[in-house]
Formats: C-alpha cells, structure tokens, sequence
C-alpha cells in the first residue's frame, strides 16, 4: 500500500487510468539501470525519480567538465572534474530521498552487466558510443531484460525499445549489425543541442514508466497491448523540422545477439 504522503505526493499519476495505485506501487518496487549519465542520463535520471521509482543504479566513468554544462542539466561549475555517476547520485538522494540511488563510478563492462541486469527491472541505454551499446543490447539479451535505446546529435535523435521478454522484439544488433558499418557519429563530431536531449530522454522515461506499469507481477511480461506495439519501432525526431518519424522494424533471424540462433 502506498503511504498517505505518496498517495499526494503522486496522485496526479494516480489518478491516471493506466497508473493508479498498482501502477505507482510497481514504480515504487522498480529497479532501473541508467548507462550514461550525460546529456540523456540526466534528465532520464531526474524523471524516474520523481515520478517515484524506488531504485536507480547510475553507471558512468567519465568526469565532467565545462563543455558538459549546456546541456547535463544537473550539474554547474563546482562539479566540473567530478565523476558524473557520484555527482548525479548525491544530488538526486537529496532530491528525491525515497529513491535509493546507487552510482557505478565507472565504464560498464560485461562483469558489471552480469553482475547488475539480474537485479534490474529495465535498463536505460544513455550512452555515447556504439561499443557501448552493442554491450548493452547483448547483455539485456542474455539476461532477458527490456531495454530503452536512446541516441541524439546535433538536431536529430532517435529512440526504441527492446524486449527480450517477447519472441517477436528485434534488438538494437538487428537494426544496425555489427559486422556493417554503425553509426559512430556523436556530440563530439557532430555537436548538439540540450533540448534535443532533453526531448529524447523525456521520451527513454516515458517508454521505461510505461514498460514498468505494464508489467504484469505474475509472468514477469508486458501485458498492455499498446506497450507491446511499441516495440519493432524506430523513433526518429527531426529538432529543425519538429517532426517525428516511427519506422517499423523486424526481428532478424539471422540475428547472431537475439535471432535463431539462440
């Protein structure tokens, strides 16, 4: 049951049809894993905890430093040299104090991602590179836990969705294989803008808030339909144009991450 102060303190997603109490409960009881705590992990990070999930581990190794400020909006010029991860952490705790917020101070590697997806409910790919990413995809594969991608630079981003849980799910590996050429383009190479990111990791917390409500207690899968669709989608946001683009995407057989050959 949720306590008096959480049934104020969340009651305008209460009273939302598809949230309510159970759905509140479940934020509560949830367990996130942001990688990147950059230009998407902040804002991914400050939305997850106030709409009230219970745990969120933070996993980066990088330092922040001036050029970040524009855009990683949680952080100003003391922290400049600071581990992101550590920074992000204590400044969220004493945002948000019912949310248990663990930092990993450095880059994730397969034996953290063994050692971490078993205790998550959903992870959230913030990062910047595409080395990154494929380590992701893999490890959320293997340990069939759902997973929210998301990517921006200059004016333009992208975003999907990832469910292990469900056969049909393509993986980030069936949309951009890794024996063809990626994207590598970042922030770095090509610049961007913080209300792109913050457009891209608005939409990352939104799928994440939806997937974790959906989730039905019993089986451990989604159970809402319209989550369900939501997979087999690339997302692309056009910041110049303020378009959004939905492309349909199939699970590839021939996947070497998620197809037949598991």
């Amino acid at each position: 049951m949720l306590t008096p102060q959480e049934q104020l303190k969340y009651s305008r997603q209460i009273m939302m049809d598809k949230i309510g109490e159970q759905g509140q409960l479940a934020l509560r009881n949830a367990k996130v894993l942001i990688v990147g705590v950059g230009g998407l992990g902040n804002p991914v990070s400050l939305y997850l905890a106030a709409a009230g999930v219970g745990s969120i581990y933070l996993a980066d190794g990088d330092t922040i430093e001036i050029s970040n400020l524009p855009r990683q909006i949680q952080f100003d010029e003391q922290d400049i040299g600071n581990n992101k991860a550590d920074t992000a952490a204590e400044k969220l705790s004493t945002q948000f104090p019912d949310c248990q917020i663990e930092a990993i101070d450095e880059m994730l590697d397969q034996e953290l991602c063994d050692y971490y997806l078993p205790q998550v409910d959903l992870v959230l790919d913030c990062s910047d590179n595409i080395t990154t990413r494929y380590l992701i995809n893999q490890s959320c594969v293997t340990h069939k836990v759902p997973l929210v991608v998301g990517a921006a630079t200059a004016f333009d981003g992208q975003q999907m969705v990832v469910d292990p849980r469900n056969d049909d799910s393509a993986c980030y590996h069936c949309l951009f294989p890794a024996s063809e050429k990626a994207p590598a383009n970042n922030c770095q190479t090509l610049g961007i803008l913080g209300p792109v990111l913050a457009i891209i990791g608005g939409m990352q917390a939104l799928q994440a808030i939806k997937l974790l409500v959906a989730t039905n207690e019993k089986d451990g899968v989604a159970g809402d339909s319209q989550i369900n669709a939501q997979i087999n989608q690339l997302n692309l946001y056009d910041g110049l144009t303020n378009q959004w683009q939905q492309f349909k995407m199939k699970k590839q057989e021939s996947c070497r991450v998620c197809g037949g050959k598991n």
